[in-house]
């Protein structure tokens, strides 16, 4: 029923606007998405993305997020070309209109069959996400850095938005109190430590220590994404000091007795990575007065 509504060009489009927003509610549910497919539901959401109505355009990438969790469907969006027209919302003046449209890229990227190369094909999109992180919507900035993480799971993505000064604006955000910005930040901040020197320039820029801070948060999702950014910033030596020093070890032990396994994982990877540094400075500590005493007797 809610589908032949949209089948209605002349349909007003306050009305549209309110069925997509009850889809999107029905289709958190596995089931509803099938049968959105089944009744070829799916074109005329991906056709609405052509409207020019905000709070249209604020609804209908949340319902196709939803559609983008069932691997059936994410392909009818492939071939409609509807992450192309979902990605050109983030030049939509409505902060509401790119943040839900950053969001919605997050499964998009996820479950695409080819990720990488379908992200790349978008020209100028990674330049336009990337300047995202500079506006002043706390919303906006989370939803980015969630969708940045995503891109960044692709290397040659990664070396492109590290091109376009991806790690210094999220360095500027790290100071952030907002938790769902955080969550989403730590995320970024962890993928897109994988290229050339970017762990390094991280630790430069004065990322550490407040990430550091993320740990006495209340929030569960906060710690796991946090220990996940600290592990892959400990894989830098001096990044592990600067940890060190900033106090990070209790809050990592106090992880690995979590039940949450993927933090438990991150937390005892930055506590490795940190203890072996630790090693390598007892052993050098202690070889390096034998050596000079050595030298003496050679002398």
């Amino acid at each position: 029923v809610l589908v032949k509504l949209l089948e209605n060009a002349d349909e007003d489009e306050t009305v549209l606007k309110n069925v997509v927003g009850a889809l999107c509610e029905c289709l958190k549910f596995k089931h509803n998405r099938d049968v959105l497919r089944r009744v070829d539901g799916i074109p005329h959401l991906v056709n609405l993305l052509n409207y020019t109505f905000p709070p249209l355009l604020e609804n209908v990438p949340m319902v196709l997020r939803e559609c983008a969790e069932d691997e059936s469907s994410m392909r009818i969006i492939e071939q409609l070309d509807g992450v192309r027209l979902i990605w050109s919302l983030l030049k939509n003046e409505s902060p509401k209109v790119q943040a839900n449209a950053a969001w919605s890229l997050v499964p998009c990227i996820r479950y695409a069959t080819d990720s990488g190369e379908m992200v790349r094909c978008f020209v100028g999109g990674l330049e336009l996400i990337v300047n995202l992180l500079k506006s002043s919507d706390v919303h906006v900035l989370a939803c980015v850095c969630a969708a940045i993480a995503e891109i960044a799971k692709d290397i040659e993505n990664l070396a492109v938005i590290t091109d376009h000064g991806v790690v210094p604006m999220l360095v500027n955000l790290v100071n952030t109190q907002d938790v769902e910005l955080r969550e989403h930040l730590a995320s970024a901040i962890a993928y897109c430590c994988a290229w050339g020197s970017n762990c390094k320039t991280f630790g430069r820029l004065g990322a550490i220590t407040p990430l550091v801070a993320y740990m006495a948060d209340s929030n569960a999702k906060v710690h796991r994404t946090t220990a996940l950014a600290l592990f892959h910033l400990s894989k830098n030596a001096f990044n592990c000091i600067t940890m060190h020093e900033s106090g990070v070890v209790p809050f990592l032990l106090k992880a690995i007795a979590t039940t949450d396994w993927d933090l438990q994982e991150a937390a005892a990877g930055c506590l490795a990575n940190i203890r072996k540094l630790a090693l390598e400075a007892e052993t050098c500590h202690l070889i390096r007065p034998q050596d000079e005493s050595s030298s003496e007797e050679d002398d």
